[in-house]
């Protein structure tokens, strides 16, 4: 008689590590000011997380210690596994895509696609994949068909898109955006929302504009003189009027967390 074979063990893989892990970081300036205290964060892979606060609060201090442009003062930081280190700071700024407030500090080529292709150029990319990845990015963003014109042509909405898709192709791990709905008109916002929505990337979002963190971010993370004082559900933080109101948030006249549908959560 035959015996039965064994139940199959089910395979496991690794679970991959945190798309950003902060534990302990500490900062102080030359001039003394101590702008971190011990600041602990992980954002997982796909999270969309917001990163809120006071201006003063250290927010900056934190994204500038992501790609390595400061180095910690005390504790770590790591980025899909790999420590920010000196040794490391050419992967990291890869894996690290951080896209600024003004556009313009991002886009200095004569035409939007030489924008676009310049970082993966300067990592090596040549031919067809170096094109396959513009016409991604671009893609990405809904500005494929402005690939040949001066980004200085463009509007402010569109500059910004570009600037997004100047550092998707990169292809990072995770998305760092300082005040995206900033300087755009109502259109153009809507736009740019729906784009971030689309990503199977890992955002962190640093915004005052708290109804475009509540849309977008179903996590936000609260960062005031130098220590995160909440971390949670954004709709909840934001609908907490004394944890708002001890650090200098304030939702727009009329605006009411609860009337906005939250977003799906990931992880």
């Amino acid at each position: 008689m035959t015996r039965p074979d064994p139940t199959p063990t089910p395979s496991t893989s690794p679970t991959p590590p945190a798309s950003l892990d902060v534990r302990g970081l500490a900062y102080a300036y030359p001039d003394g000011h101590q702008a971190l205290f011990g600041v602990d964060l992980t954002v997982g892979r796909g999270e969309r997380v917001a990163l809120l606060g006071p201006n003063g609060a250290g927010k900056t201090t934190l994204v500038l210690h992501l790609n390595g442009i400061l180095d910690a003062g005390a504790g770590s930081v790591t980025v899909a596994g790999l420590p920010v280190e000196k040794r490391n700071l050419a992967e990291i700024r890869r894996q690290v895509g951080i896209v600024f407030q003004d556009p313009d500090d991002q886009l200095f080529m004569p035409t939007v696609r030489e924008d676009v292709a310049f970082g993966p150029a300067a990592a090596g990319l040549r031919g067809a994949e170096l094109e396959a990845r513009i016409a991604t990015a671009l893609g990405r963003v809904g500005m494929a068909e402005y690939a040949d014109r001066p980004p200085h042509h463009l509007s402010f909405g569109q500059r910004r898109r570009v600037a997004v898709a100047t550092v998707l192709a990169m292809e990072p791990e995770i998305l760092v955006l300082d005040e995206p709905s900033s300087n755009l008109d109502p259109a153009s916002r809507r736009e740019l929302a729906d784009i971030l929505r689309a990503l199977d990337i890992t955002v962190l979002m640093v915004t005052h504009d708290l109804p475009y963190a509540l849309e977008l971010c179903p996590r936000a993370v609260i960062l005031s003189e130098g220590v995160i004082v909440a971390d949670g559900p954004t709709r909840d933080l934001l609908g907490d009027e004394v944890l708002m109101g001890a650090h200098r948030l304030e939702l727009p006249f009329g605006f009411d967390p609860k009337s906005v549908a939250p977003g799906p959560v990931t992880s």
